[in-house]
């Protein structure tokens, strides 16, 4: 499929679109949607998954689009809702990165003990996670890692808030009882 304009990048579709109605609105738009997350994001590659991921939410939306909508305002909202969801997340990325830097930068002054002490603890804690069963290391990493509330980790993960809320709760329990168990071997270790 050609580019709809000039500086745009084609669509790529991996459904069948039903009808002219939705071919018509994405010929009309896809290029005036490209170049505004183009100069939102800055990079062609965002720019292009981006405006490929509106199309594709706006065509499972088109059936419940009123027939007097402003399909221009509705695919520029779905561009602004994308693009801010992906800067949060890059944001949320670069302040853990910055958290672990900062907490590994703590340990240069203290000598390479203090350092393999850190990453041992890392190591545990990444292991006592690995092994929570999967419903409940998503929720968990949903709710702690990318800090989504119970209503987005229920959609998710196809469950109730509730069910998400319990799931949050039990990964908890279960990395601090693995945490426990593991400081009480050392401990026993130690004698």
């Amino acid at each position: 499929m050609p580019p709809f304009h000039t500086g745009a990048p084609p669509v790529s579709y991996n459904v069948t679109m039903g009808g002219d109605g939705f071919e018509a609105i994405v010929a009309a738009h896809h290029g005036e949607i490209y170049r505004y997350l183009r100069r939102a994001t800055g990079r062609a590659s965002e720019a292009d998954d981006l405006s490929q991921e509106t199309f594709l939410r706006a065509f499972r939306a088109y059936r419940s689009l009123p027939p007097d909508a402003n399909v221009r305002a509705w695919l520029f909202a779905i561009a602004t809702n994308l693009f801010r969801n992906r800067f949060r997340a890059g944001k949320r990325q670069r302040r853990a990165l910055e958290a672990v830097r900062a907490q590994s930068s703590h340990f240069d002054g203290q000598g390479p003990e203090a350092e393999t002490l850190f990453n041992e603890a890392r190591t545990r804690i990444e292991a006592v996670i690995a092994g929570l069963p999967l419903k409940q290391r998503l929720a968990f990493t949903l709710r702690k890692v990318h800090d989504l509330d119970y209503e987005a980790i229920a959609r998710s993960l196809d469950c109730s808030p509730e069910s998400a809320r319990a799931h949050v709760f039990q990964a908890l329990r279960k990395i601090r009882q693995g945490l426990d168990r593991h400081e009480l071997v050392q401990r026993e270790r130690q004698r």
